[in-house]
């Protein structure tokens, strides 16, 4: 086990991100970032609202009523639950369509791991929808700064990022709802350190269900360790430098001091929630580049499936065990959600119906005689000038039978910072999943709330409004 790489004079991380949270205020958070996070959160509202009806979610709610009944409201369902049971399943919600937010530099799911948390507390407490939004900032701030410093490689021993670096952010989200002291916001990471969970990637060997939990997990954590804080229960000091620290026990010597001043840098002047990505499609981030690589290909070629000899990806190479191995497993996708995760499969889409939507993780297009042909036809190769995880770049050629050979690029991944989504096509990408479970006007009120989030006096009433109308 390696020794602390940062000097013992230098200020702890825990330190630092609890006296950034203790402080932060509405008035200190600018404008756009203010409305970025009020439009992830619209983003993650409607994932909820189309994940209500699916196998995974009635699934997950039979387990956590068992429990017993609560107070707390659940996005799209009539059920009230537990707090941190409600907390779980929001997260389920948000995160079991594979189509919520990224925080690209850590591999992160961080809305749908902070907003749950942040919800149901603000709601329990009875505070603001102003409460409400800085706890959310400040919980996405610090998380997607945490997992930064691992720069991807989390993902490379076999972690989910989500389960592991979320918590702390729920655990500050939390601890800020309840007004904590800076001391018991450290205290509240200390405790962190042993709920957090290890989010193993195993899922990806059998399109299991399991990740669907990481972010709601991450929200239960980090609540229960803010509770022990505030109850004066001892965490530990040295929450992610310290010799049994966070990124030493999961990173070894392969982190530096370097990587430590990415959890702090130009915190509060520079904000992180700018550079969350808002999917598309709803497939693995890996997968995007590729996807609108193909979508683009064949609309400007007017290529068909018969006129397809070869197809030739270049991707991260970070992504190859995630979206592109075990090949057979991607080739053939058993179920909507292991299409999901399947390079081959989403390209053969873009080429064969021009799209990826909800509609082509359906049995019918699994087994899309067409669509199977070409999934056949895609090699891949580790991309010569990735720049992951900054960018999740995608490369595509096209060879056809005629000998013709086209190629396209998509160096920067729709959705990301440097390509982001606009305002309205969030807003219409809510419309759309939230439609799928609610009237159209039921959906146009939700959306008129939350983009006007900071302006409600009861986050109580914003998580009803949330709940399906009884």
């Amino acid at each position: 086990m390696q020794t602390p790489p940062q000097a013992s004079t230098a200020p702890l991380i825990a330190d630092v991100l609890s006296k950034f949270v203790a402080e932060l205020t509405l008035d200190a958070i600018p404008a756009p970032v203010q409305e970025r996070a009020k439009q992830l959160i619209l983003d993650a509202t409607g994932i909820a609202h189309a994940s209500t009806h699916h196998d995974f979610a009635r699934s997950a709610l039979a387990a956590v009523s068992t429990f017993g009944a609560g107070e707390s409201e659940v996005i799209g369902m009539s059920a009230r639950l537990a707090l941190r049971d409600a907390v779980l399943m929001n997260g389920i919600l948000v995160h079991g369509l594979d189509f919520d937010d990224t925080y690209l530099p850590g591999g992160l799911h961080v809305t749908a791991s902070v907003f749950p948390c942040a919800l149901a507390m603000a709601a329990d407490l009875d505070l603001s929808g102003s409460d409400l939004l800085v706890a959310y900032i400040a919980g996405v701030e610090a998380a997607a700064r945490l997992s930064a410093v691992a720069k991807g490689r989390l993902h490379l021993l076999g972690f989910h990022p989500t389960g592991l670096v979320a918590a702390f952010g729920c655990a500050l989200t939390a601890g800020k709802l309840l007004g904590l002291d800076t001391a018991q916001l450290t205290t509240a990471q200390g405790v962190t350190l042993s709920t957090a969970s290890g989010s193993s990637r195993a899922y990806s060997q059998n399109a299991a269900w399991t990740k669907r939990m990481h972010p709601g997990w991450a929200g239960v954590a980090g609540i229960t360790a803010a509770a022990f804080a505030r109850a004066g229960f001892i965490g530990a000091r040295a929450v992610y430098e310290g010799r049994y620290g966070f990124f030493p026990m999961h990173l070894g010597d392969a982190v530096t001091p370097g990587d430590y001043r990415l959890a702090t840098a130009d915190l509060g002047r520079k904000w992180e929630i700018e550079q969350v990505a808002v999917k598309p499609f709803p497939i693995g981030q890996l997968s995007v580049a590729c996807l609108d690589c193909a979508i683009v290909l064949a609309q400007k070629h007017a290529i068909r499936s018969r006129d397809v000899r070869s197809i030739h990806a270049l991707v991260p190479q970070e992504a190859i065990p995630i979206v592109c191995e075990p090949l057979e497993q991607r080739r053939r996708p058993a179920t909507g959600y292991a299409a999901q995760f399947s390079l081959q499969y989403a390209i053969a889409c873009g080429l064969v119906r021009g799209r990826f939507g909800l509609a082509e993780l359906d049995d019918a297009a699994l087994s899309d005689p067409e669509i199977l042909a070409v999934v056949d036809k895609v090699s891949y190769a580790i991309d010569p000038k990735s720049e992951y995880p900054k960018h999740y770049s995608g490369e595509l050629t096209v060879v056809t039978h005629d000998g013709r050979e086209f190629t396209h690029r998509e160096h920067v991944n729709r959705g990301a910072a440097e390509r982001p989504l606009s305002g309205a096509e969030i807003a219409a990408k809510f419309m759309a999943n939230t439609e799928r479970a609610v009237p159209r006007a039921r959906a146009e009120k939700i959306l008129a709330l939350l983009l006007k989030l900071e302006q409600a006096p009861s986050a109580k009433t914003v998580a009803r409004e949330l709940a399906a109308a009884e």
